[in-house]
């Protein structure tokens, strides 16, 4: 996953371009294309401290949860509508956290 950011995502299409115009007259000035996997390799190192940092969120939602289930589980009547929506929460944080998970690795 890369996770480019506006100003590398403007300087790129702009080494793009001028690397296409001197493709076209056969003279590719070599710095224009170390420039690019430059910007490349940071944007890629960028994507997979994010792609970790959503495991992490998922992992830490996905423990919350159980220890949602077990509250709910294990709670006292009068408590247990409480207990029920603390799970309910819980649950959606996983999905929202699946989500973007997903959404990341694809």
């Amino acid at each position: 996953m890369e996770s480019y950011t506006p100003a590398e995502k403007r300087a790129r299409n702009r080494l793009f371009l001028k690397g296409l115009r001197q493709a076209t007259a056969d003279c590719v000035d070599p710095r224009i294309t170390s420039r690019i996997a430059e910007i490349d390799r940071s944007a890629a190192e960028r994507g997979a401290r994010e792609l970790r940092a959503l495991h992490d969120l998922r992992a830490d939602a996905r423990i919350a949860l159980a220890k949602a289930k077990a509250t709910e589980r294990s709670a006292p009547r009068a408590e247990r509508a409480a207990a029920r929506q603390a799970r309910k929460d819980a649950e959606q944080r996983v999905r929202l956290a699946e989500r973007a998970v997903n959404r990341a690795e694809n």
